[in-house]
């Protein structure tokens, strides 16, 4: 694989690099702090931090050509061990939110500070029809620099946690919905990243892979990354530890 390929690889599955972010490689995650929704985090306990963000779009044509501002200052900030929960209605800018924080799209005005591993799962899953599931991850970890044992290490855990290892050599164009699903949340969570975006996390899940997925959430949240579930509603709100509404392009502590 050229480092072309590499880099376009890490950039579809929304694993960011920037010059100016802070390296903690996950044996040095800081301790898993409680924040509240009233009582902002620290800076010590930050491990995203996005303040003042505003976005605005150009919408219809001359002469009734406007803009529409999506975003008008929303906040959002992550802690180690936190699962946070981001909901707003379709529509209300959670999708430009999500891509301004991963570095996807250009931000108006305001500030992000993300850490050097960001891990994000898009809705619509990013694979390849033609490569199978065990394919996926070798081809994924050299992309994130993961080892080969780690690799087959890491795989192995997450076949068994999610419970999809019968397709391992299976195609991605021959496993349903659901399995794709699987697949697309395993792979972003093959290198181990500090803070985990994840844009509707569980949709497509039978009831025994959502409770798995809560299963591996709580594992994430025990050794100190730092989870952003976004969604347009949220169920088992006690599984939070935050949740923020987005309103009118502004986030909202609950």
């Amino acid at each position: 694989m050229t480092n072309t390929d590499k880099s376009q690889l890490t950039a579809n599955r929304g694993e960011r690099r920037s010059g100016g972010a802070r390296t903690t490689p996950h044996s040095q995650i800081p301790a898993p702090y409680r924040g509240t929704a009233a009582t902002p985090q620290s800076p010590e306990h930050r491990l995203l931090a996005a303040r003042g963000l505003r976005k605005s779009y150009w919408r219809g044509i001359w002469p009734k050509r406007r803009e529409v501002e999506v975003l008008r200052g929303a906040d959002v900030e992550l802690g180690p061990g936190e699962i946070i929960g981001l909901v707003g209605e379709n529509g209300s800018g959670k999708s430009t939110l999500l891509k301004i924080l991963v570095g996807t799209l250009e931000r108006d005005a305001g500030e992000i500070d993300r850490p050097t591993r960001l891990g994000y799962c898009p809705q619509e899953p990013v694979l390849y029809e033609r490569l199978t599931c065990d394919e996926h991850f070798d081809l994924f970890g050299r992309a994130y620099g993961v080892s080969d044992e780690e690799v087959r290490a890491r795989s192995a855990e997450l076949y068994r946690v999610l419970n999809f290892g019968s397709y391992a050599d299976v195609r991605v164009d021959e496993l349903s919905g659901g399995t794709q699903a699987k697949l697309n949340l395993a792979l972003v969570l093959l290198p181990r990243p500090e803070v985990l975006l994840l844009d509707e996390a569980y949709a497509g899940f039978d009831w025994d892979t959502y409770l798995r997925f809560w299963d591996l959430a709580e594992e994430q949240r025990n050794e100190g990354r730092a989870i952003l579930i976004i969604s347009h509603f949220l169920t088992d709100e006690d599984r939070f530890d935050r949740i923020y509404d987005l309103i009118d392009g502004v986030t909202v502590a609950r």
